[in-house]
């Protein structure tokens, strides 16, 4: 294995786990605050990305049609984001108010089995609206490929670190530095003390899902732009591995969730390094990245087995 390999691999997984922890910041959250595991959250990513398609379709871009350039690019792209981030927001909020709120103080179950219905919900939303097939994404952003000695990595590359460092830095900044976040954090460790000392949980509570809903409308966006394409079943897929790298760094830890998805993106990129088995070598059948799920997914279980706190350790307190 050469050195440039690897490199170029921990480009290509580094890129993967922005859009993974971007994805995973909205497990986190929730979870930090109503201790939720909102199995819907990948769906709503999901809605994210034929929205995204919907908006560029509003503008008379398709993926046959040639691409606007300079100013309208970038504010197409912009309004794109935007829309996409504010849509998710109320997506997730509605999903908050009618799914989740209504069963707060029911069996953990409940809530649960809601989330899970919702998420089907949200899939069949998507396969009514674009159908079962892949839907291609327009390529509207240049992927421009740059070389740095001998790794090459591209202008889209570029836009998604920057936008997932971005909306992490600002999210960090939010939950430890304005009276926002202190009330999250607040509502986090002692829901009923908050609410004597004044705070509105049911408004901190949505104002939760509205942020993390807006990260996966994010992550939708950049996601399109780096791959090409969506599907009905996309936000089941990447939710799983975002709810993993939530757990890996701990859940309800901000930076442990960004820390878990830039691993787990590392690790499906560096799966395609396991040698193949099929003609007698020493490997796994068909190579690493046949099976980088299935590593993913062992990955979790022995979380969950040896430190269940995940890397960082959770930043919720334990219930008495």
């Amino acid at each position: 294995m050469s050195l440039t390999l690897l490199i170029q691999l921990l480009v290509v997984g580094l890129t993967t786990g922005a859009i993974y922890a971007l994805i995973a910041l909205g497990y986190t959250m929730v979870y930090g605050i109503i201790e939720l595991i909102n199995f819907a959250h990948g769906d709503i990513f999901m809605i994210g990305t034929l929205i995204c398609i919907s908006i560029f379709g509003a503008f008379g871009i398709t993926n046959s049609s040639t691409a606007p350039t300079g100013f309208s690019m970038v504010g197409i792209l912009l309004l794109t984001l935007v829309g996409s981030m504010l849509l998710c927001a109320v997506l997730g909020v509605v999903i908050e108010r009618v799914a989740y709120r209504p069963l707060r103080n029911a069996p953990r179950l409940a809530p649960l089995i809601s989330a899970i219905g919702v998420s089907f919900i949200l899939e069949d939303i998507g396969k009514l609206w674009k159908g079962i097939t892949i839907v291609p994404f327009p390529q509207i952003f240049p992927n421009v490929t740059y070389n740095l000695g001998p790794v090459s990595f591209s202008s889209v590359d570029i836009l998604v670190i920057v936008v997932a460092l971005v909306l992490m830095v600002a999210l960090q900044w939010l939950v430890s530095s304005t009276r926002i976040g202190r009330a999250m954090r607040a509502v986090a460790q002692d829901r009923e003390a908050a609410a004597l000392m004044g705070v509105n949980v049911n408004r901190i509570i949505a104002i939760t899902f509205f942020i993390g809903a807006a990260l996966a409308g994010a992550a939708a966006l950049i996601w399109g732009l780096k791959y090409g394409s969506t599907q009905f079943t996309l936000g089941f897929q990447l939710g799983l591995f975002a709810f993993t790298a939530a757990v890996l760094g701990g859940i309800g830890n901000l930076v442990g969730a960004m820390l878990g998805g830039v691993l787990i993106g590392l690790v499906e990129a560096l799966a395609t390094l396991i040698p193949d088995s099929t003609n007698g070598g020493f490997g796994l059948p068909h190579g690493g990245a046949a099976w980088h799920e299935a590593l993913i997914f062992l990955i979790l279980i022995l979380i969950l087995v040896f430190r269940p706190s995940g890397l960082l350790g959770q930043q919720t307190p334990e219930k008495v």
